[in-house]
C-alpha cells in the first residue's frame, strides 16, 4: 500500500516537473525567463523547453498593436480657454526585455507622458487653431511619446485626439459666429448675382439700342437716297420743260420758273451734275436747290410741320409719313402739270394731299383711297382744319392689315 502510495507521488511529481520543464508559447506572445533571479532569455512563440525550479517564466507579453483610450483632460488654450481633450493612443511592444525591466507600469506611464505633452503643445495653440490643427498636434504628440518609450521596448503607433470639447459658452458664440458668416457670403453670393444680372441686362440693352440705332440709319439713309433722287428727277423735268407762265398759281414767282437762272446762278454750266451731296448717308440737300425749292413752291407751314410731328407721335410705322422735302416733291409735280383731279392711294397723315392741294389749278380736286379707318380718320381731322378741304375727298379702302 505504501508503495502505491509513493507511486503515485513520484508520477504526479514528474507530471509537475514536466509541466515546469515544457513550455508552449502562442503566436504574437513572448516571455521572459529568469534564472535564478536574472534574466536569461526571450522566449518566442512556440514549444521551449526551460530548467525546472531553476528558470522562471514572467507572465507573458502581448506583441501585437494595442489601443488605450484615455479620459478626458482639461487643457488651457494660450487664449486662456480650458478645454477637454480625449484622446486614443495606439502602441506595439518591441522588445520583451526593455517592457519588463525598463518600466514598471508601461500603461500609466504612457497616461501621464501623453497628458503632459498634450499641455505642452496645445498650451501654445489658441481654441482656433486648436480646433483646426488636430493632424499637427497628432504628429507632434506621436513623436514626443514614441521618441520617450523607445527606451522602454515600445513603440507608438500613433496618436488621435478623438473629442475636443471647449465650455458651453465658448460653443454657443463659435455658432453665433459661424451663422454671421454664413449670412455674410450669403449676402455678397446675392449682390454678386445681382450684379451680374444688372451687367447683363444693361449689355442686352445696349446691344438692343445700338441695333435699332443701326436700322434707323440705314432706314434714314435709304430715304434720304430715295428722296434725293426723286427731287433731281422733278427739277431736272422743270429746268429742262418749257413751262408755260399761265399755269403759275397767283402769287407765285413765274420768272423764277420761267428763268431758273435767277434763283440759281450757274445753273447752265451745272447742267446734268448732281445737285445735292454724292454721299446719301450725309442726307443734306445742297443749299442752291432748297433755295430755288423755295421759290417755286409754297413754304412748309407750322400747320403742317405740327400735323407731321403729332402724326409720328401718336401713328405706328412713321415712316411711311410724307416729310417736308416728299410733300414738296408732290407739290411741284402738281404744280407743274396742273391736273384737274389727283387718285392717291393711302394719304395716311394727310400731309401729302395738304401739299398737294396747295398746288391744285381753281377747280382741282384729290380723291384719296385710305387703307385703314385709323389713318382715315386721322387724316380727315388734319384736312378739316385746314384751308383745302374742299379740295380732298377722302374714301375708306381694306384694312391696312389684309395687305400682303
Amino acid at each position: 500500500m505504501a508503495a502505491a502510495i509513493v507511486a503515485i507521488v513520484l508520477v504526479l511529481f514528474a507530471l509537475y516537473v514536466a509541466s515546469r520543464t515544457v513550455r508552449i508559447i502562442p503566436q504574437a506572445r513572448a516571455g521572459v525567463v529568469e534564472r535564478l533571479g536574472r534574466y536569461s532569455r526571450t522566449l518566442n512563440p512556440g514549444l521551449t523547453i526551460v530548467v525546472p525550479f531553476i528558470d522562471k517564466v514572467r507572465p507573458l507579453l502581448d506583441l501585437r498593436e494595442q489601443v488605450v483610450t484615455f479620459p478626458p483632460q482639461p487643457v488651457i488654450t494660450s487664449d486662456n480657454v480650458s478645454v477637454g481633450v480625449d484622446t486614443v493612443l495606439y502602441f506595439t511592444v518591441t522588445e520583451p526585455k526593455d517592457a519588463t525591466y525598463e518600466i514598471a507600469n508601461p500603461l500609466q506611464a504612457i497616461e501621464q507622458l501623453t497628458v503632459t505633452t498634450l499641455r505642452n503643445i496645445i498650451g501654445s495653440l489658441t481654441l482656433e487653431e486648436t480646433l483646426t490643427s488636430r493632424d499637427q498636434v497628432n504628429d507632434k504628440l506621436r513623436v514626443v511619446l514614441d521618441e520617450r518609450t523607445g527606451k522602454w521596448g515600445i513603440r507608438i503607433n500613433g496618436v488621435e485626439l478623438k473629442s475636443i470639447d471647449p465650455p458651453g459658452s465658448i460653443q454657443e458664440a463659435m455658432e453665433k459666429q459661424m451663422r454671421a458668416e454664413r449670412d455674410r457670403r450669403a449676402a455678397i453670393l446675392n449682390a454678386e448675382g445681382v450684379k451680374q444680372s444688372a451687367i447683363l441686362t444693361a449689355e442686352g440693352e445696349k446691344q438692343s439700342a445700338v441695333l435699332k440705332a443701326e436700322g434707323a440709319k440705314t432706314a434714314a439713309v435709304l430715304r434720304a437716297e430715295g428722296e434725293a433722287k426723286a427731287i433731281d428727277t422733278v427739277f431736272r423735268a422743270i429746268h429742262e420743260g418749257d413751262a408755260d407762265q399761265k399755269l403759275a398759281r397767283p402769287g407765285r414767282r413765274e420768272q423764277d420758273l420761267r428763268d431758273p437762272e435767277r434763283v440759281l446762278p450757274g445753273l447752265e454750266q451745272r447742267r446734268g451734275q448732281d445737285l445735292w451731296p454724292a454721299d446719301p448717308a450725309a442726307r443734306v440737300i445742297s443749299d442752291e436747290l432748297e433755295n430755288y425749292a423755295d421759290a417755286v413752291t409754297s413754304p412748309w407751314g407750322e400747320q403742317l410741320q405740327a400735323l407731321e410731328a403729332k402724326a409720328r407721335n401718336e401713328l405706328p410705322y412713321p415712316q411711311m409719313i410724307s416729310g417736308p422735302v416728299v410733300g414738296r416733291l408732290l407739290e411741284a409735280l402738281v404744280f407743274l402739270i396742273q391736273p384737274r383731279l389727283v387718285l392717291e392711294l393711302g394719304t395716311y397723315a394727310g400731309t401729302s394731299a395738304l401739299m398737294m392741294a396747295g398746288a391744285l389749278p381753281d377747280g382741282g380736286r384729290i380723291v384719296t383711297c385710305e387703307l385703314s379707318d385709323e389713318h382715315a380718320d386721322w387724316a380727315q381731322g388734319g384736312i378739316d382744319a385746314s384751308p383745302y378741304a374742299d379740295r380732298i375727298e377722302i374714301r375708306r379702302g381694306p384694312a391696312l392689315d389684309t395687305i400682303a
